[in-house]
């Protein structure tokens, strides 16, 4: 399994001022043919890399930048387009790839066979020299800040919101682990001991706001998983900067801190962010014993709060909030992926079905009722059931995945 491990670098300068040169260039690149595309011009990667040569004619500075970095802007530009090709042909939202701004780093990647690795030391190659004449930037050297990882196939660099860089290396799990049997007298690194898993094992969980997750085992067990519990806190500050902001002078000496600790901030909501899904996913893949995850189809969008008609400020006020929250601060999406690539690790079956009414329908009567989202108890009045919304919503799931057809995976 392809995984990759993000560490950070150190660079001086001079190679801080090469890396972002050749970045705007492959920027450059990418949005020029984007445009060609957007103007009606049909995308074939193979002309499109035959094509290089007569850019590098157009504008000679394409030679200063290392050659496979301008090849895997094709690359990417050409998964963009099989992306929305595939999109249109399912009738589902297109998505035409979009123009990358200027104020975001364009990531570089550099295939592992081109890159010198001494110790903690990268090289990262650039372009010129040879038949091009004396190369306009010097080789950049990179100091990493932990160990790669063995026999990685990939080198991507890419730059936070701090103006610090990274290197994410990917490499393949199965190797790592036979150089390790290899290397008996090297250190390991020391684990968490790993519960055994339960064969027949079946977990059945119900996504939310916020508690992220409440779920439900064949052994008739609840779990309760929080979520991320900082964003209004934060919203709070960043809404404060911003409107700080807009009362200055565009491109003032004010103007530009505040943006910088706008950026600041907005990173450390992203960081704790993450690490609470990081910490959510890592729970239900590597310490549950049960061996099936199930989740329901939950989507961003089915949450959103419409426009009504004649609401009032107070109502659209509540509304704005609770989309925000929906878009910015859920993470649902995150969490669903990051599930995916930990249960396939670690050798469990993540399956994904259908919840549809499954908040509405008592588990025991099977009677459904109208739950609004401020109901947080599930009182039936035909059997008298009394339960939590969110563990009524579990159950459901556990047993329509028993009853039912059988579910679909998330594609790896």
């Amino acid at each position: 399994m392809l995984l990759s491990k993000k560490i950070k670098i150190e660079v001086s300068e001079r190679d801080a001022v090469t890396l972002e040169w050749m970045q705007g260039k492959c920027r450059g690149l990418f949005n020029w043919w984007v445009m060609r595309l957007r103007a009606g011009e049909r995308w074939n990667v193979e002309q499109a890399k035959q094509s290089l040569r007569e850019s590098k004619r157009y504008d000679p500075e394409l030679r200063s930048v290392y050659g496979k970095l301008l090849a895997e802007v094709y690359y990417r530009l050409d998964g963009a387009m099989q992306g929305f090709f595939r999109r249109v042909a399912a009738g589902e939202k297109t998505g035409f790839p979009r123009f990358k701004p200027r104020h975001q780093f364009f990531t570089l990647c550099y295939p592992a066979m081109y890159l010198q690795v001494q110790g903690n030391t990268l090289i990262l190659p650039t372009g010129g020299g040879g038949n091009w004449g004396p190369k306009r930037y010097e080789n950049i050297v990179a100091h990493l800040t932990e160990d790669p990882p063995e026999h990685f196939h990939e080198v991507a660099v890419s730059r936070d919101a701090r103006g610090n860089y990274y290197c994410s290396f990917v490499y393949d799990d199965t190797e790592q682990h036979e150089d390790d049997d290899q290397q008996k007298t090297r250190k390991r690194r020391k684990t968490r001991k790993q519960h055994s898993l339960r064969d027949n094992g079946i977990v059945a969980f119900d996504l939310g706001i916020k508690t992220l997750a409440t779920g439900y085992t064949d052994q008739g067990r609840f779990y309760h998983i929080g979520g991320f519990k900082g964003y209004r806190w934060y919203n709070t500050q960043l809404d404060k900067i911003r409107s700080k902001r807009d009362k200055c002078k565009k491109k003032s000496r004010r103007y530009l801190h505040l943006s910088r600790v706008y950026k600041r901030v907005a990173e450390q909501k992203r960081r704790k962010q993450h690490d609470c899904l990081h910490k959510a996913s890592h729970l239900i893949a590597h310490r549950l014993a049960e061996r099936a995850v199930v989740i329901g189809d939950l989507s961003q969008r089915q949450m959103v709060i419409k426009k009504q008609e004649g609401e009032t400020p107070k109502e659209r006020r509540k509304r704005h909030i609770r989309n925000r929250m929906m878009y910015n601060d859920w993470g649902l999406y995150s969490l669903v992926q990051m599930l995916s690539y930990k249960c396939l690790h670690v050798g469990k079956a993540l399956f994904i079905i259908s919840e549809r009414d499954t908040t509405k329908t008592c588990h025991v009567c099977k009677r459904m009722k109208d739950m609004p989202l401020w109901v947080r108890t599930y009182r039936c009045a035909n059997c008298g059931l009394v339960m939590d919304r969110d563990e009524n919503s579990a159950v459901n799931i556990y047993q329509r995945f028993l009853a039912g057809p059988p579910p679909h995976t998330p594609a790896t």
